[in-house]
């Protein structure tokens, strides 16, 4: 490799032998370590040393790429980097420099001195050899500067044709390759930072950045009230005409931002977000002059992007691609209103929807057809060879387009295409734009590209003001509404408000009935009249449904004041990241990822748990639940800031896998989760904070002996779905908690021994293989299910954060999948059985539990790992989010005192327990809830809660001591029983009186008899002693012998 290194490339390598004994005890480590730093940073320093520079052109100044440094007398050149830097590590000495390039004239600098320490700096300034015209600097030095407000010379046509300001237009027409092209991004926000700001909202297959470049007078900050705008280029990569437009309207907007009126309205009071590229590799294989050949057409897997988004009619059968992915995550971060598809092939503006039911070419119209066609023309009115409608007559002789627009369908059917994804999944309305006939044009021809198209670009921008806008309010707070519903009579397609409760809906001008609603308040309809200048503004003020049900009832509860700013500002994190493009932004903004790539076996999991629990020490903790029947060890990781203490105020959640081991993707997820969490703490401050407030459990493999035998692509195979007893482990939960001792498989045992009956989990969320879905209890067939609105929300959650799960078509061969609503369904009513792990921990364990269902294959090519992740992704992190949500308790009595152990029910139905320090937490879905508290020695306590969307409800039980006995007031009861004492003492007393006056009295009658009477002794005997035998006789009778012996006598 050293010699590899030193002749094909431009580095020095040496190889170093670094201890006699290869794989020495950990012990030595520290000692070896000992021994080599001194010496791993000096040779680090000596990368500094010989001659540095650039090589650039003497005229331009630019710098030379790949420009020859030669040293006399040493036969070994490098070459310049691509800004036409060098580096020559050389020892002290003088030296003979030549740089060399072709084109140019070559340059010797001699008697150069390189002395000891840091590297002699040496430039070289080239020559051409052919001389070429340099472009009049007065243009560019007359260009104002961001913000400036003065005007610029006029060197270009007028910017509409009643404006006497004349716009700078752009004067630098290239093709750019992907390098080229990210300096020109860079550049361009360096410079314009006040109205710029450059994101990637991920990577192409080869890892390029797709880039985005935000145009707004505050970026990176949505406005409320102010619309979002984007335009999409190069989906395929061989349509090169929208990435230079794209690039060209980047530098328009910029230098004429604050001297142009137009481009400063448009900046002032719109966001629009430029992606010059979706598909930067297939614009690398491209070739220029390309007329109609596919070269470049797909990503580097070879698919095509605008046949890979899910599809209304049919199933997308090949697998979402990172670059579809990461735009659908961007789509949903983002509250588009409009956007564009720039392609190129044809000359037409392209409208939904783009297939119908039966795959053939005919008009498939979308609800809102009349507002696609004024933004189709919108555009190619502008555009006059496009409006003429006949553009490609040398291809196409037969091809014609009214007013150069058409119906997607009516055009050529297109499964799985991006503008039909926008308008049913965001609230965006998109068009494909078709540029030109060529699809990668000579760059000789841009600048007539630019001048047919720079007027309908910006007027498409403009119809993001049409229709309607506004606010959906809540009555009481006065605060936004998000995620409300705003919905147009007779127009089958509503759209839903943003974090601030703002909203847009595109109409073409007319009379229309719009109603906004929103869960937990009365829907309120407008009559509203659109015109075609502008939009027109109407706010909808909401009430809540449940404030008469309030009204001289309990109370109600809705959140605890508090005053720690840092629970104010976590509060506030989480109403962020539940609105409706939180979640997506967080992905976003994350400055780390994870790219899980291959599937690991029991070993390499273990070891990757073991590296993440040293490199993480201070927010990981690993343990063993317990071991498999072939003694695997079954590993829980967990996640905290405080991973070795009891923290029962804060939710815990538990992620599991495995537990059928030939469905091994929820393991991989569930890595890739753990370490994605681990890479962004301290980096990431939505994730910190998460990670700091939730005790998060991460147990990946469930079932290791099936994961060993299982093998990859077996997409149907049961093969390693068993333990190695042979038992479904997912059966072996059992449904009756008195023969829990008699479970007999180990893994089963573990697992609800130390986990499920722990019972401090608010949330359980197990991943799973075979299909695209989620299952929510029970398994076992119920005639009800208590709380069944909470636990399907929570399956909700899950799907609906999915790209494709929520469509409720997996499109798996089981024709029992074929059409799941919203993705979601009632384990029972999929696949019914008994003994499963969600049943019991629902029932015993006091946790909703739902099981998400990865992919079809059971056990997909790992190949495809990359995009489960970014598929699920969201919906992980979804659930660390909700957990946060439902109600936060704490249970006290009078003196302050926590009343652990006190039974919460819930709605008179679920119950679960207060933990140590009387907490309770319990998820419940948005809504009004009835709580009701009770612990032994205290009085019941009811309350209701009003539980949001977006946050958690505080509540505070305070107990009062239990005044009642028997069910009767503690004062009257020990009023009667103090009365009863006082009457039984008394009568005690009166009996023991007469007694003892009787005894007196029999006592003094038979002393007398016998001093006086002695004549009558004996019969006096003889009457006592048949006296106390009718006495005793009666006393010591058997009745129950006497009935019998009366029965006995009755039947004889």
């Amino acid at each position: 490799m050293q010699d590899y290194n030193y002749v094909w490339a431009d580095c020095f390598e040496i190889t170093l032998e670094l201890s006699c004994c290869k794989y020495p005890m950990a012990s030595q480590l520290q000692q070896e370590w000992e021994y080599n730093r001194e010496s791993l940073l000096t040779f680090i320093e000596k990368v500094h040393m010989g001659v540095k520079g650039f090589v650039r052109d003497s005229v331009t100044g630019s710098g030379l790429a790949n420009a020859t440094i030669a040293v006399a007398g040493i036969d070994h050149n490098i070459t310049a980097g691509r800004f036409g830097d060098y580096h020559r590590l050389l020892v002290p000495g003088t030296y003979n420099i030549t740089a060399a390039v072709v084109g140019y004239v070559p340059m010797t600098v001699e008697h150069i001195e390189v002395k000891e320490g840091a590297a002699t700096g040496v430039d070289f300034s080239l020559q051409p050899t052919v001389l070429v015209p340099v472009p009049d600097p007065t243009p560019a030095a007359a260009s104002p500067a961001p913000g400036s407000a003065t005007n610029a010379t006029a060197t270009a046509k007028a910017a509409s044709p009643t404006s006497l300001h004349q716009p700078l237009q752009p004067e630098d027409f290239r093709h750019h390759h992907f390098p080229d092209m990210e300096i020109f991004l860079r550049r361009y926000a360096s410079e314009y930072t006040n109205i710029t700001r450059l994101y990637s909202v991920g990577k192409s297959v080869e890892q390029r950045e797709l880039y985005v470049m935000e145009i707004s007078d505050n970026p990176g900050v949505h406005e409320p009230g102010e619309p979002e705008f984007k335009y999409i280029g190069n989906m395929h990569g061989n349509e090169v005409i929208g990435r230079e437009l794209l690039l060209n309207l980047i530098d328009y907007l910029c230098k004429n931002f604050g001297t142009d009126p137009e481009v400063t309205e448009l900046v002032l009071n719109t966001r629009i977000h430029i992606m010059p590229s979706m598909n930067p590799d297939g614009y690398e294989k491209s070739q220029e002059g390309d007329r109609s050949s596919t070269v470049g057409r797909n990503n580097s897997n070879n698919y095509d992007l605008n046949r890979n988004f899910p599809d209304q009619f049919l199933p997308t059968t090949d697998p979402l691609q990172p670059e579809t992915l990461a735009v659908m995550n961007w789509l949903r971060a983002f509250p588009f209103v409009l956007s564009a598809n720039l392609h190129g092939g044809s000359l037409v503006v392209n409208y939904p929807f783009d297939d119908d039911e039966k795959g053939i070419a005919i008009y498939s119209k979308s609800p809102d057809d009349g507002v696609f066609q004024q933004l189709a023309l919108s555009y190619s009115k502008e555009n006059t060879q496009m409006y003429q409608g006949s553009p490609c007559k040398d291809m196409y002789p037969n091809e014609y387009f009214p007013h150069g627009i058409t119906n997607g369908a009516h055009w050529y059917n297109v499964q799985g295409g991006m503008q039909d994804w926008n308008y049913l999944n965001t609230n965006c309305f998109e068009v494909t734009i078709e540029l030109g006939c060529v699809k990668y044009p000579n760059a000789e021809d841009l600048p007539k590209y630019w001048e047919q198209n720079h007027r309908s670009l910006l007027q498409f921008i403009k119809q993001v003001h049409q229709g309607v806008k506004g606010f959906v309010l809540d009555a009481t707070a006065g605060r936004g509404i998000s995620n409300a519903t705003i919905s147009v009579a007779d127009i089958d397609h509503p759209v839903t408000s943003y974090k601030a409760g703002d909203y847009w809906r595109l109409l073409v001008p007319g009379s229309y009935k719009i109603t906004a609603s929103a869960r937990g308040y009365n829907p309120l309809t407008k009559t509203v009249t659109v015109g075609n200048r502008g939009a027109v503004q109407v706010n909808f003020t909401l009430s809540r449904t449940d404030s008469k049900v309030e009204e001289g009832k309990l109370p109600v509860i809705t959140n605890e004041d508090t005053s720690d700013p840092s629970a104010k500002e976590f509060e506030t994190l989480i109403k962020d990241l539940s609105a409706e493009n939180g979640l997506e932004h967080l992905v976003l903004t994350s400055s780390m990822d994870v790219s899980p790539y291959r599937y690991r076996p029991y070993k390499d999991l273990s070891d990757f748990l073991r590296a993440l629990n040293l490199n993480y020490p201070q927010i990981t903790n690993l343990t063993n639940l317990g071991h498999s029947v072939e003694y695997r060890q079954m590993w829980s990781l967990e996640i905290s800031n405080k991973p070795n203490q009891s923290e029962p105020e804060e939710p815990k959640i538990r992620f599991v896998a495995g537990i059928h081991g030939n469905a091994p993707v929820g393991t991989e997820l569930l890595l890739a989760l753990a370490e994605f969490l681990c890479m962004n703490y301290k980096k990431n401050a939505a994730i910190t904070k998460l990670i700091d407030r939730t005790r998060i459990v991460i147990v990946p493999s469930l079932n290791p002996d099936g994961r060993e035998i299982a093998q990859e692509r077996d997409c149907t195979s049961k093969t390693g779905q068993t333990n190695a007893h042979g038992k479904d482990l997912d059966t072996d939960f059992t449904s009756n908690f008195s023969s829990y001792s008699g479970i007999g498989e180990p893994e089963t045992k573990a697992i609800i021994e130390n986990l499920i009956l722990k019972r401090d989990f608010s949330l359980s969320v197990a991943l799973d293989g075979g299909s695209l879905l989620v299952t929510y209890p029970y398994d076992k067939p119920v005639q009800t299910v208590e709380n069944k609105e909470t636990l399907r929300h929570l399956a909700s959650l899950y799907a609906n954060n999915h790209p494709s799960m929520h469509l409720g078509q997996p499109g798996c061969k089981n024709e029992s999948d074929k059409n799941i609503p919203g993705g979601v369904i009632r384990g029972a009513e999929w696949h019914s059985h008994l003994g499963s792990m969600k049943d019991f921990s629902v029932t015993f364990g006091h946790c909703p539990e739902i099981t998400v269902y990865t992919s079809c294959c059971y056990f997909p090519s790992a190949g495809q790992l990359p995009s489960l992740w970014t598929e699920n992704k969201k919906s992980l992190l979804s659930m660390l989010v909700e957990v946060h949500k439902g109600v936060h308790g704490f249970v006290q009595d009078k003196s302050g005192k926590p009343v652990s152990k006190a039974v919460i029910v819930l709605n008179e139905g679920v119950r679960v327990y207060t933990k140590e320090g009387g907490y309770f937490h319990v998820l419940l879905a948005p809504g009004l809830h009835n709580i009701s508290a009770t612990a032994e020695g205290y009085q019941q306590k009811h309350v209701l809660v009003q539980v949001h969307h977006d946050a958690a409800s505080s509540v505070v039980i305070v107990f009062d001591m239990d005044n009642r006995i028997f069910g009767l007031q503690r004062e009257l009861v020990v009023t009667v029983a103090g009365a009863t004492m006082s009457a039984l003492v008394l009568t005690a007393c009166i009996i023991w009186c007469v007694c003892s006056i009787k005894s007196n009295r029999h006592k003094d009658g038979f002393h007398r008899l016998r001093q006086h009477n002695d004549d009558y002794e004996d019969e006096i005997r003889m009457m006592s002693t048949g006296s106390k035998k009718s006495l005793l006789s009666h006393e010591f009778q058997d009745e129950t012998d006497t009935e019998e012996e009366t029965l006995y006598s009755s039947k004889h």
